[in-house]
């Protein structure tokens, strides 16, 4: 069987690569299709396969600006040349399913969520943009939304990382989705004992507007209580500015110093809506408890009063309250760490190999016929777990 990845860019290893990584592992001879590729900037299992980049690869200044080509994006994955590939899997989240693919294969498609910018965070990625592409969004946007939705019907089957993200797959598409969490590397992390646990709170990840950083730096402003900031972002001058003595903003870090405050933190503090959520799963696996937003992926991976404190509104005295409560509960590290484990690299690549194994299954010969009749593409059911 000859497999062909796709993947919206290469250009960084977060969540979206690590789903790559993984796929890279299950189909080691898989050809990589992508926009733009940065092989310093990804891992060796990704360096490993046969990487082709569309034309937007070659336009000016790719690398840093690749987002900025975005019109051009369906018309470059449309050039990709697919024959003679029985499988493909596309890695969504920027534009990577709209691809053309050829009679005979099988398409799945992975969805960490439905593009961002031009659907549920349309507005907010247009509020925090110049005059210019302020001005522009909105005509860009209406083709590129139109595309993207009758782009959706050439994908056979859909995976989404999430419920919350299969729920968007259905509002935006009408399409189905089976459910299986993405890859977290679990057994990087450590737990410590009580006694090496710190007094300061934790956050981690990209400062940007929509995961609402400075609410955070706000709640600890306010409290006085020590706050680890741990990112690099747009936001990482002005939350800098922002914060008091109490809160250090550290910028981006090492894996080993980002390990070390996951392990020691009273709390990690998560207050923006993500479509999954992999920061608060690294730090239960560090056996720490989590206080987050009552909204999106961490409604999915935290436990009420066994590895985290939910609050519902997104407000400095809403975290406040929350941090408060976290700290007045005896938290079972062990537990916290044991559950997170549950989410690891192994049972996601578990989890998706049955899972297209099954969809690749031939169909009986009175399904076959009835689904010919109908003219619509059949619908397994989701993998369990």
């Amino acid at each position: 069987m000859k497999v062909a990845i796709i993947h919206y860019w290469l250009v960084g290893m977060r969540g979206g690569e690590k789903v790559v990584e993984s796929l890279c592992r299950i189909y080691p001879d898989a050809d990589i299709f992508t926009h733009v590729y940065v092989p310093e900037a990804v891992s060796e299992e990704i360096r490993r396969h046969r990487v082709i980049p569309s034309f937007i690869n070659g336009l000016p200044r790719a690398r840093k600006m690749y987002q900025q080509y975005l019109p051009l994006m369906p018309l470059a994955l449309e050039q990709l040349d697919l024959r003679g590939y029985d499988l493909i899997i596309s890695s969504e989240s920027g534009p990577a399913k709209g691809i053309v693919p050829p009679p005979g294969s099988m398409h799945i498609c992975y969805c960490h969520s439905p593009m961002r910018y031009i659907w549920n965070m349309f507005h907010d990625y247009r509020e925090r943009s110049g005059f210019i592409t302020r001005w522009m969004m909105p005509i860009f946007a209406h083709y590129i939304r139109n595309w993207d939705a009758n782009s959706a019907s050439r994908v056979d089957h859909y995976i989404a990382n999430s419920e919350t993200v299969a729920g968007r797959l259905y509002r935006y598409y009408r399409r189905a989705a089976a459910v299986i969490n993405p890859p977290v590397n679990v057994d990087a992390f450590e737990v410590v004992p009580n006694e090496a646990v710190e007094n300061y709170s934790l956050m981690v990840g990209e400062l940007v507007r929509y995961k609402r950083p400075e609410l955070a730096v706000q709640a600890f402003n306010e409290s006085g209580r020590e706050l680890v900031v741990i990112g690099g972002g747009e936001m990482l001058g002005e939350l800098r500015r922002l914060a008091k003595p109490n809160v250090r903003i550290l910028g981006p870090q090492p894996f080993d110093v980002l390990r070390h405050h996951y392990s020691r933190c009273r709390t990690l503090i998560f207050p923006g809506e993500e479509d999954f959520g992999i920061v608060p799963l690294e730090a239960m696996a560090s056996g720490r408890p989590v206080v987050a937003y009552r909204r999106g992926g961490a409604t999915e991976t935290v436990i009420e009063g066994k590895t985290g404190i939910f609050f519902d509104e997104q407000s400095v005295e809403a975290i406040i309250a929350a941090d408060n409560r976290a700290r007045a509960t005896t938290w079972d590290s062990g537990a916290i760490a044991d559950y997170a484990h549950g989410f690891s690299r192994d049972v996601f690549e578990t989890q998706i190999k049955l899972h297209i194994e099954q969809l690749l299954k031939p169909l009986p010969n009175t399904m076959r016929k009835a689904v010919l009749h109908s003219g619509l593409t059949p619908q397994l059911a989701p993998a369990e777990g």
